[in-house]
């Protein structure tokens, strides 16, 4: 790696060094995927707030600045907008979607709604392949996601480089002055565009003239000197689920501090068979960590007593963990932090995005509801990570496979794959479902090649016919998916023969089930959980 001094400047959190390319957040969903794409390309990127000032900008050297998407429309009352005084820096300018159509309003040209709407996948036709599609195939499948589009960009003095046959300023670049700003009105970000990380690569590389230096070892170093400063000599308590987050972020929290860390797994009575002997087990044995283990099963299935829509299970989910670990926490000396494995899905699906216009679809026990008087302060140092940079980072802290490779499993448990109301028998069927899924996936050689896999109990029932009698049993549904981020995703297409091995299992094996159904639905327009 080339060496450099590092640039270090709280709008870029951790320090960092190399090139950077900061995303303005305009509230997308996908907003802090394109960071990740970024950093993808080995350049460092991090989410500032559209109320930044070319001054503040300035201070972080960017080679280049990329406008995200978002839910707004440009013409909405209190919509997102930014200095236009940022288009005339002279740094290559990348706007995305409502970035785009910001932009252009902002430069001039019309943004109105469109005659067509466009949602999902559609081909664009490319005009100029010099620069932002260079070496690009002259037509490309793209993901669409918008209402809104640009027109009479001639105002804007665009030059078009691609469009569609309903949307003719696909994508622009400005011919005026000192301006250097491209738009695309789909989104290059997401996996549902084949192509996105080269269109990507080729401003970040050719048009911004960034190195692709950014490596996650330095990540990590920075992370465990940002931990060290913020906790000094008080003691912290880690939220320990024995997943990927929770367990990676233990682990780069006990390479900062050490003994200063004690591990909490708590034992909510929503977790899959063999949860709890298999924490305890790996982390007292691998991590020889201080590990408490604390059973509130009854309360937890106490607060979901009668509960069945879904953000106040995760909300009462939530507020009986802050209380669980207040309590845990009290004979832990000088304990005055809270160690959380959050991910960025986790916070801009919980609607705290830095814009502050991300849309809520759902809460999360480690990020939503907590109470102001918490008593804690958080340390949550993968906050701005995606799952597989998570992975990353593990594999940097040496963890094993079986633990950096394991599936991801939600915060509230089963809680959230019990769909209505969580009772204890309707668990005991959905952890029997469960373990049957995952075996079958495990011995089809599967489980590394799928991203999520889990069985979900529905709250309907229907009629069957088992030897000679009716029965009227449950539903369970099946879902796997494949993703790099987790914030898009598709199903798998897994083979007849697993999904036939996995439904005659559960049929003939779990009492209470006679029915099994197969999620093909992907993210976006679904989410990869069912609540």
């Amino acid at each position: 790696m080339t060496s450099k001094p590092q640039t270090k400047n709280p709008l870029a959190g951790p320090a960092i060094e190399g090139d950077v390319v900061p995303v303005i957040d305009f509230g997308g969903q996908t907003a802090q995927l394109i960071t990740r794409r970024i950093r993808d390309a080995g350049v460092y990127s991090v989410l500032v707030a559209p109320t930044i000032t070319p001054a503040e900008l300035r201070k972080l050297a960017p080679k280049g600045i990329v406008l995200s998407g978002g839910p707004s429309s440009v013409y909405e009352p209190g919509a997102p907008t930014i200095d236009p005084a940022i288009f005339d820096m002279g740094i290559p300018i990348l706007g995305i979607c409502y970035g785009m159509q910001l932009a252009a309003h902002l430069l001039g040209a019309k943004v109105d709604p469109g005659q067509h709407r466009e949602f999902g996948r559609a081909t664009v036709g490319i005009t100029d392949r010099t620069d932002l599609f260079a070496l690009l195939p002259e037509k490309m499948t793209v993901w669409m996601s918008h209402g809104d589009q640009v027109f009479d960009g001639e105002k804007a003095h665009f030059e078009t480089l691609a469009s569609t046959p309903t949307c003719p300023f696909a994508a622009v670049r400005s011919r005026t002055g000192n301006r250097r700003f491209y738009g695309v009105q789909f989104h290059p970000e997401v996996t549902h565009t084949p192509h996105g990380s080269e269109i990507l690569q080729n401003f970040l590389l050719n048009i911004c003239g960034c190195r692709n230096t950014w490596r996650m070892t330095e990540f990590a170093k920075a992370a465990a000197d940002r931990v060290q400063k913020q906790v000094g000599s008080s003691h912290v308590v880690c939220g320990l689920s024995g997943g990927v987050d929770s367990s990676v972020a233990a682990a780069l929290i006990h390479k900062a501090i050490g003994s200063q860390l004690t591990c909490v797994f708590v034992d909510t009575g929503l977790l899959r068979k063999g949860e709890r002997e298999l924490v305890e087990t790996t982390f007292r044995d691998h991590f020889r960590m201080d590990l408490r283990v604390v059973d509130a099963s009854r309360d937890f299935l106490s607060d979901l007593a009668g509960v069945s829509d879904p953000q106040e299970k995760r909300r009462r989910i939530g507020h009986r963990f802050i209380e669980v670990f207040k309590q845990a926490s009290r004979d832990i000396k000088d304990a005055h932090f809270l160690a959380q494995g959050t991910l960025y899905p986790d916070v801009i699906e919980s609607g705290q995005g830095h814009a502050g216009q991300s849309a809520g679809i759902k809460l999360h026990h480690n990020v939503g509801g907590l109470p102001e008087q918490l008593g804690f302060e958080l340390v949550e140092p993968l906050r701005d990570l995606f799952k597989d940079e998570v992975r990353k980072l593990g594999e940097v802290l040496g963890l094993p496979d079986q633990i950096i490779w394991r599936h991801p499993f939600p915060g509230p448990g089963l809680a959230v794959r019990v769909l209505g109301e969580v009772s204890e028998p309707k668990l005991e069927i959905l952890r029997e479902c469960d373990e049957i899924v995952l075996e079958e996936i495990i011995a089809a050689n599967l489980y590394r090649k799928t991203s999520q896999v889990f069985a979900v109990l529905l709250p309907v029932q229907s009629v069957g016919v088992m030897g000679d009698g009716r029965t009227y049993d449950f539903c369970v549904a099946v879902r796997a998916v494949e993703t790099q981020d987790f914030m898009s995703a598709d199903w798998v297409r897994l083979p007849y023969e697993v999904l036939g091995a996995i439904s005659s299992r559960i049929i003939n094996e779990v009492r209470g089930v006679n029915r099994v159904v197969y999620d093909i639905s992907s993210k976006p327009p679904a989410t990869i959980e069912w609540e």
